[in-house]
């Protein structure tokens, strides 16, 4: 096994990696010039991350390895891979231009992010790794009818995988195609190659550490771009703060709340999806099941909280220093006209900064990283895909249980690359389309049909196949036909005068809806198969906290 050293050596030898694409962080972009210096760190970064594919793969021997790396990842290590699945370019770009654009709103939309992790650590965490051995449909599914509940819970996965890949290609195509100088097709295309080859060779295992290399990257290029920023203004934070609001056009309005808190229940359904959105991701979850025991899976929500608590402060502050040190530089503006528009898009001033501070190198470094962070978390979509198609449909639902390890590996192999194939085509189709809404989709349905299931499974006893089942499929119908009637999609996609639902973000509606139907359907369902359910929550309850029969690790 790497050890945390070794994986320090690696991750200053590739000198890029970075963060996934989590929303609309990057508009439509112009093909920019080739930028050789990003484009020879990448290659530096896809040369080490293939390596450590290589090595994988002659470690990734059974499914066990294939999904979860043995369980043989430390709590640490876990930490640091859950780290780099969460901080994404939208933290990098779309939350440093937020601040850039409107103060203090940025620092408030980064606790939306922030606080769904105290949600997992104290409430999920152990019992995740106590319960499941592969995917959540493990724990959904651990007293309740197999077929069923996995096919359900299979579905759900993939329809937030297949969504949040739309975002990740798409993301992809117009931050490569702005910072690299490459043809939107090709860019979407290579990120989708390289996602294929990280996951059908390497598994969780390459893929664990290509998110560890990314974080550590993240980690170290934020802090030195901020030490950088920070002695602009003599170490002061007072000192920005004062420069900031003196140059912004908004003035001292900049340090209070603004547009983001105009609308009560746009803001409290957005923060729902965000908090419990996160829970209810497959590829967070499957992280839980890479460590060797309860202990470890809590102190990975410890270690990946304090990572990304700290990531998102440096965020924020850096988009607070861009205001004067970009805001007021001619360089960065189309036609040198300070305070037109900001050159590459409203999401660059955080690359602007880099380059005003470190020069091309240091901004080549951080475009490698931004552009690197896709392919970690576009592989971790894609496993977590193949895992829901090959794992829960394939062996457990198809098969019955039957299916040999090899056979489900090759299902699992065979899947990624028809994800990657869609993935590719998926993303070249939303080339023009505003894919914002698309990010709300995903944790709105990830909070409505995943998690209200996965949290009564665990914690109510009365819970009941039916319940689960309906309850769970009015979460995640509701959700997706809200998000469709809203301005979002009905207007701006379908070319509609108005909205039929006037709310962009479902979560606040359809999230309530899936516990109350769950709730109902449970109560009133007095069938033997209910009696089967309720009385199997004991055992369960057993298992979730002391791990007695959890699946154990194995070395790599």
């Amino acid at each position: 096994m790497i050890n945390t050293r070794q994986l320090l050596t690696i991750g200053g030898l590739a000198l890029c990696a970075g963060l996934a694409f989590a929303g609309d962080a990057v508009g439509e972009a112009q093909k920019q010039p080739l930028n050789m210096t990003a484009i020879a760190m990448f290659f530096v970064f896809v040369v080490s991350t293939l390596g450590i594919t290589y090595w994988a793969a002659s470690q990734t021997k059974t499914t066990s390895d294939f999904y979860t790396a043995g369980g043989g990842i430390s709590g640490f290590q876990n930490g640091l891979a859950i780290a780099g699945d969460y901080m994404s370019a939208a933290t990098l770009l779309g939350l440093s231009a937020l601040t850039y654009a409107k103060g203090l709103d940025g620092f408030i939309y980064a606790i939306g992010f922030f606080v769904g992790w105290p949600v997992i650590l104290f409430l999920m965490a152990e019992r995740l790794r106590n319960l499941g051995k592969f995917t959540f449909a493990d724990i959904a599914s651990y007293r309740l009818d197999q077929g069923k509940i996995r096919t359900f819970a299979a579905i759900g996965s993939l329809t937030v995988v297949c969504f949040y890949l739309i975002v990740q290609m798409v993301g992809a195509g117009q931050l490569i195609k702005l910072l690299f100088g490459l043809d939107y097709p090709i860019a979407v295309t290579v990120v989708g190659v390289l996602m294929v080859v990280y996951v059908t060779f390497g598994g969780m295992i390459a893929t664990t550490w290509v998110q560890i290399i990314k974080a550590c990257l993240m980690l170290f290029g934020g802090t030195v771009l901020l030490f950088l920023a920070m002695s602009q203004f003599g170490f002061s934070l007072e000192g920005m703060a004062q420069k900031a609001v003196e140059t912004h056009k908004g003035g001292i309005s900049i340090m209070g709340p603004g547009s983001l808190m105009a609308d009560p229940v746009t803001a409290v359904s957005l923060s729902l999806g965000l908090v419990f959105g996160t829970a209810g991701l497959p590829h967070i979850m499957m992280r839980f099941f890479t460590v060797p025991n309860a202990k470890e899976a809590r102190k990975s929500v410890f270690v990946a909280s304090g990572c990304i608590g700290y990531f998102f402060i440096v965020v924020c502050i850096l988009g607070l220093a861009a205001i004067p040190i970009v805001g007021t530089n001619p360089e960065f503006f189309e036609g040198g006209q300070v305070g037109g528009k900001i050159l590459g898009g409203g999401n660059m001033p955080v690359m602007h900064l880099a380059k005003a501070l470190g020069g091309n190198l240091f901004l080549g470094f951080m475009s490698a990283v931004a552009f690197a962070t896709i392919l970690a978390v576009v592989s971790g979509l894609a496993l977590a895909g193949a895992s829901a198609i090959a794992h829960d449909l394939y062996a457990r639902v198809i098969r019955a249980g039957q299916a040999s390890e090899a056979e489900e590996m090759r299902v699992s192999k065979l899947s990624t690359l028809a994800l990657g194939v869609v993935a590719v085509v998926l993303g070249i189709m939303f080339e023009k389309q505003n894919v914002a809404f698309l990010v709300g989709l995903t944790f709105g349905i990830a909070a409505s049909a995943n998690f209200p299931v996965l949290i009564l499974s665990m914690y109510w006893k009365g819970l009941t196949t039916r319940g689960a089942l309906l309850g769970g499929l009015v979460g995640l119908i509701s959700a997706v036909v809200m998000v469709i009637l809203s301005k979002a999609v009905w207007v701006v996609v379908l070319g509609n005068a108005a909205p039929i639902f006037p709310y962009e973000q479902p979560a606040l509606f359809s999230m309530p809806l899936a516990f109350f139907f769950t709730w109902l359907f449970s109560v009133t369902d007095s069938s033997a198969r209910a009696k089967t359910d309720k009385s199997g929550f004991d055992d369960q309850y057993v298992r979730s906290q002391t791990g007695v029969g959890a699946a154990a690790a194995s070395a790599h």
